[in-house]
């Protein structure tokens, strides 16, 4: 069974190589396609509406209406005290131990020790099951 493993995974993870490379070699592919698009966008910028390229052309610079006044400078920062900064480690205390409260005992029955439920039976390996089966929860009843 650890030989069929063994070249499982082996064969797996050439099959990841190549997938990998793929990917990467995609990547590569859509990165030098959005470069082109960009150098087509900007050469179609530069022509005008009649049709004629202009090389050193650049966009015109348009005042932009302000809806609002200028928001006033921020206040200056606060002043930090020149003594020294507050140590970042913290002292943790243990706390102490708690006794229990005594109970007033009432008439009537005496209380009865509280009984655990008994644990799930142990899952039995079967030498015939497959390992993916092995790693179920075993169930207290059959499904």
């Amino acid at each position: 069974p650890d030989r069929y493993l063994n070249d499982f995974s082996k064969a797996l993870a050439g099959e990841v190589r190549i997938l990998l490379a793929e990917v990467g070699k995609l990547r590569d592919e859509r990165r030098q396609l959005q470069y082109e698009i960009a150098e087509l966008m900007s050469v179609k910028s530069k022509h005008g509406s009649g049709g004629e390229y202009n090389e050193g052309w650049e966009p015109g610079v348009h005042p932009q209406p302000q809806l609002a006044p200028p928001s006033p400078a921020p206040p200056p920062p606060e002043e930090v005290p020149a003594g020294p900064a507050r140590p970042a480690w913290r002292v943790v205390h243990k706390r102490p131990e708690r006794k229990p409260k005594p109970r007033a005992i009432t008439g009537g029955a005496s209380p009865s020790p509280a009984v655990a439920p008994a644990p799930l039976p142990a899952p039995v390996p079967h030498k015939d099951m497959p390992a993916w089966a092995q790693w179920r929860r075993a169930l207290p009843f059959p499904p």
